[in-house]
């Protein structure tokens, strides 16, 4: 199977630069959102298979972008990451239903369920954390059974449905493919029973995917001419010391991603720190090498950034 690689788009504002002295006139550019649908442009004009929308607590909300990004684009998909207590399963289920309809059924979900305790209050959800995901899998329950089964009647912990269900449509929009991620018990057993593609990030043991279900790999990258050239971008950029990290000239980004294909991996999360210049960067001159029958360059972590490699060599 060709692995499928997904271009991260931004939702939340950048960092702020770091302040200067009062008596010093501040004539910086200020740093502005590079527009999600952008990444979306560079992602699909170089072919990349789609973007990925992240939650972000002071952004933009990703299902309204994903929204956006499906009328903007034509053949990619758009997976949008939000929590459970965004909305009931039910209307979760129509909305994501609505936009299939429209889009030819390019709609994902990315769950996310371990939201920190700060953040999950301040957006309304004071559910313990223990209980996440159980809620979790009632949410995806509900919102398959309402999809495919009318009527519908669900009695759970979190949720109740009665006589629900939605009508036939004859265009018979695809549910969702899911995303989750995690690996404690509960989480993999949630995959299990709900995901298409279980996410994990560098680091993390591949070997831990439930059977049945697709590895994913959500992976900081960046690519330039060589190595040196990389290694100074990804220091300006402050991804030198992020574990885990994919950093090197094209030949070895492209080889760094072929050994994980190696080892099952089928679909990856590419987070570049410019989701637009490096969305080029990646699909005009990476790509292509995956595809090409060539060898790549040796795909040994650089020898400043063994930090930044390690993933590499566990899991």
């Amino acid at each position: 199977m060709t692995a499928r690689f997904h271009l991260t788009a931004p939702t939340a504002p950048p960092t702020a630069p770091t302040p200067l002295p009062g008596f010093i006139t501040d004539i910086r550019p200020r740093p502005g959102l590079r527009e999600p649908r952008q990444a979306t442009r560079a992602a699909q004009l170089t072919g990349l298979d789609g973007v990925y929308v992240p939650f972000a607590a002071d952004g933009l909300e990703s299902l309204v972008v994903a929204g956006g990004l499906l009328r903007e684009s034509t053949t990619m998909q758009v997976t949008a990451e939000f929590h459970p207590a965004i909305a009931s399963p039910v209307y979760a289920a129509k909305l994501a239903a609505s936009l299939q309809r429209y889009s030819a059924s390019r709609l994902g979900w990315r769950l996310l369920i371990d939201l920190d305790q700060a953040t999950a209050r301040a957006h309304g959800d004071f559910l313990p954390g223990e209980d996440r995901y159980a809620r979790a899998a009632e949410f995806l329950t509900i919102a398959k059974g309402v999809w495919s089964t009318a009527p519908y009647t669900y009695e759970g912990r979190f949720y109740e449905v009665l006589g629900g269900g939605f009508p036939r449509s004859r265009s018979n929009p695809r549910f969702p493919a899911v995303y989750l991620s995690g690996t404690s018990p509960e989480a993999l057993a949630l995959s299990a029973e709900h995901a298409d593609v279980h996410l994990f990030s560098p680091g993390e043991d591949l070997r831990l995917r439930p059977d049945g279900v697709q590895a994913g790999l959500v992976l900081p990258v960046l690519a330039r001419e060589d190595d040196e050239e990389a290694a100074l971008a990804a220091k300006r950029a402050g991804l030198d010391g992020l574990p885990g990290a994919l950093i090197g000239s094209y030949d070895r980004v492209a080889g760094l991603l072929a050994g994980y294909e190696a080892r099952g991996v089928s679909e990856f999360v590419l987070q570049p720190p410019d989701p637009v210049a490096d969305g080029y960067l990646l699909g005009q001159h990476v790509l292509p090498l995956l595809h090409a029958d060539q060898p790549h360059a040796d795909d040994q972590p650089l020898a400043d950034h063994d930090d930044a490699t390690e993933a590499v060599h566990v899991g």
